[in-house]
């Protein structure tokens, strides 16, 4: 009976100790896992009024975002000789977009007229937008898989 015991103990010990370290190592893996930066510039601001509101995107039923309610990220970036620019860290691998509001009035919403904005707005991988080109998370999105830097074109209509 002693004997029993003291082969279930171990078998308990051995099974607790292997559980211990395969819990240290899969925390230890999850915790080494590649991450990345992302720089996003843009150029041609027509003025220094306001910020700019750099928003990342990372699911495709959040894109385009008008409300800037489903991004993944904000970062505001400051506006220096009509540029700006914000870096987003700590990126796993994955497909990103990203969409920029030059916010003039400050409010943090997109200011329109009838329809159109009357604040310059971008999305990454766009020259132009309009009603036959219209923003699109699949058309927008490009591979973080190493330190990138993208250029955002800033449209004003």
């Amino acid at each position: 009976m002693q004997k029993e015991r003291r082969y279930k103990l171990r078998q308990l010990t051995l099974l607790f100790t292997s559980l211990v370290t395969i819990a240290i190592f899969s925390s230890y893996s999850n915790s080494t896992k590649e991450t990345f930066s992302l720089t996003v510039e843009v150029n041609g601001l027509r003025n220094a009024k306001g910020d700019v509101i750099f928003a990342l995107y990372n699911r495709e039923d959040a894109f385009p975002d008008e409300h800037f309610e489903k991004y993944l990220e904000k970062l505001i970036g400051k506006i220096a000789n009509g540029s700006s620019f914000v870096v987003f860290k700590n990126l796993p691998e994955g497909k990103y977009a990203v969409s920029i509001l030059h916010d003039e009035d400050g409010d943090g919403k997109i200011k329109k007229g009838i329809i159109l904005p009357k604040e310059g707005i971008g999305f990454s991988n766009y020259q132009s937008i309009g009603l036959a080109n219209i923003p699109s998370f699949k058309k927008a999105s490009f591979i973080v898989n190493k330190d990138k830097c993208i250029i955002v074109k800033i449209i004003y209509l």
